[in-house]
């Protein structure tokens, strides 16, 4: 719910109710604020609690595609192509068969400089 207000936000909003409010009715209003959003919490799991419990397994089709919308929403391109080029790859095609493994490419070993020697130049590169 209040995921997007960080802490400059909340320090703005902080400052706001002190100017507004005043050091003396500050902290009642704090802790209204606060038994308020419990409450409200309180009233939304017993909702959800009651949904699930007169649908039945009908409530978990209903929240599936409600999840996928949030996986979307969250889609990250940068993470998502990260995740599929350097985690591992599954273990089965998905046409059952298990998949072959890739031959690792041979590297050669790097071997530090000596000294005063120059490092390799590629004038393609440059």
């Amino acid at each position: 719910m209040f995921d997007s207000i960080g802490w400059v936000e909340v320090l703005v909003i902080v400052v706001a109710g002190l100017f507004i409010l005043g050091p003396e009715r500050l902290p009642s209003a704090a802790a209204w604020v606060g038994r308020t959003i419990r409450q409200v919490r309180e009233y939304a799991t017993g909702a959800r609690d009651q949904l699930k419990q007169e649908m039945g397994p009908e409530f978990e089709q209903l929240r599936k595609p409600l999840e996928d919308l949030r996986e979307l929403r969250n889609f990250d391109p940068k993470r998502a192509i990260t995740k599929h080029l350097w985690d591992d790859e599954p273990s089965e095609k998905p046409n059952g068969y298990p998949t072959t493994p890739r031959p690792q490419p041979q590297v050669p070993a790097e071997r530090p400089l000596e000294r005063g020697e120059r490092p390799p130049y590629d004038p393609d590169a440059t």
